[in-house]
């Protein structure tokens, strides 16, 4: 299997893969057309990536058949266009939960004590301890999360530490999974702007999360509020940001952003750059050495696992529910020829296969396949499977997805 790791990578993720009988081909600085033409020429199985986009022409340039996504977000791959050629798409969800949560409370502390502030006045070789003595302190101060998936829920732990009160709201969330928690329930996201002292926000990028944080959100939250962003910038309706930060002294702790350069080192234009209420990281929530180790090693598993079973761990891109609407299941004795019979059979009447699977019993003499179909088989179509093959022990159809 030959594995194109085109991104940043860690030493023993590469080394991981190499133990497995991988072909790795190490290119990180490989982007845009040039990543294109390696696809292309290179004719890699596997694709890792970090930050490196994936577009449709790089899913059509070669023969590959899994993108790793080597972090959480996949926003930066063409999901839609892998799925439509048979792609499979892969994250690690959760190696950098910890990283990213070490982040947003690291900007909420230096909001508060305004150390970048610190920094550049005392390397400009001013002392100022009475303009910077000037702080609330988080202690007592109210925590408001949206979102409570892995990353929100390191990011409780830590606030607990810091003795600050939590109350959240997510999709998912219900009265009794807060209490489990330890947090308080909100109803909806300008429930937690209007009670929270400091909002951090950590959902993933969805249809339905983009620019979820708008106008009406921000006018809820408190003046002079702290906002925490390490998700994804997109979540985030950013004109509406800059004028609450603007009219409502709304402090920004930031580490994405609407208009991010698309490579590690690039002039950086998003006009939020200018504002002073902004205290801004560089996208930087999952880049620890301990988050990248984790995150190597996963991939490593993913790769594994594909490599040996065909199976793909974490795989973002399978359909939920198909459009089956029976499932045939044919109980049979293991002989050659048995299934193809049977789909034959199917194909004959014109109905598509949706998902199929061929359990063997113990000692390999019988096994149960269980076949979902997108239109029932007619009842003469079943009878002659009955009859014409003795190796078929029984028949039976069932309705599914009403």
């Amino acid at each position: 299997m030959k594995v194109l790791v085109a991104d940043k990578f860690e030493q023993s993720g590469l080394e991981g893969l190499k133990q497995l009988g991988c072909e790795v081909l190490f290119q990180p600085d490989l982007k845009d057309d040039a990543l294109t033409t390696a696809i292309a020429e290179q004719k890699p199985d596997v694709v890792v990536v970090r930050s490196t986009k994936v577009t449709e022409p790089m899913l059509d340039a070669g023969s590959l058949k899994l993108v790793v996504r080597a972090g959480a977000g996949y926003n930066t791959i063409d999901v839609a266009a892998a799925s439509k050629r048979g792609i499979y798409v892969s994250n690690c969800p959760g190696k950098n939960s910890v990283a990213v949560a070490e982040l947003a409370i690291a900007l909420m502390l230096a909001l508060d004590r305004r150390i970048a502030d610190n920094v550049i006045e005392l390397r400009g070789g001013k002392w100022n301890k009475k303009e910077y003595s000037k702080a609330k302190g988080i202690m007592g101060r109210t925590l408001g999360l949206i979102g409570t998936g892995q990353i929100g829920r390191e990011v409780i732990k830590r606030a607990k530490a810091f003795g600050m009160p939590v109350i959240a709201w997510s999709k998912s969330l219900t009265p009794e999974k807060a209490e489990q928690l330890g947090v308080e329930h909100r109803s909806t996201p300008e429930d937690v702007a209007r009670d929270a002292d400091i909002v951090s926000v950590h959902v993933a990028l969805k249809p339905e999360t983009r620019s979820m944080i708008g106008a009406e959100f921000f006018n809820a939250m408190r003046e002079g509020a702290f906002f925490i962003n390490t998700s994804r910038g997109e979540v985030v309706d950013q004109p509406a940001l800059i004028q609450a930060m603007k009219t409502k002294n709304i402090r920004a702790g930031l580490d994405v952003y609407a208009d991010e350069p698309t490579t590690a080192t690039a002039d950086f234009t998003d006009s939020i750059k200018d504002e002073p209420n902004l205290y801004g990281t560089h996208h930087i929530g999952a880049s620890t050495d301990q988050a990248q180790e984790a995150i190597a090693a996963e991939t490593v598993r993913i790769v594994r696992e594909f490599k040996e079973t065909g199976q793909v761990p974490n795989v973002v891109n399978l359909a939920k529910q198909t459009p089956a609407t029976h499932t045939l299941t044919v109980r049979h004795r293991d002989r050659p020829g048995v299934l193809a019979h049977v789909l034959d059979a199917i194909r004959q009447a014109n109905i598509n296969v949706q998902e199929m699977e061929n359990i063997i019993f113990e000692g390999s003499e019988a096994a149960v396949a269980r076949i979902n179909l997108e239109a029932a088989p007619s009842e003469e179509t079943l009878e002659r499977l009955r009859d014409e093959n003795a190796d078929i022990i029984e028949l039976s159809l069932i309705r599914i997805n009403d």
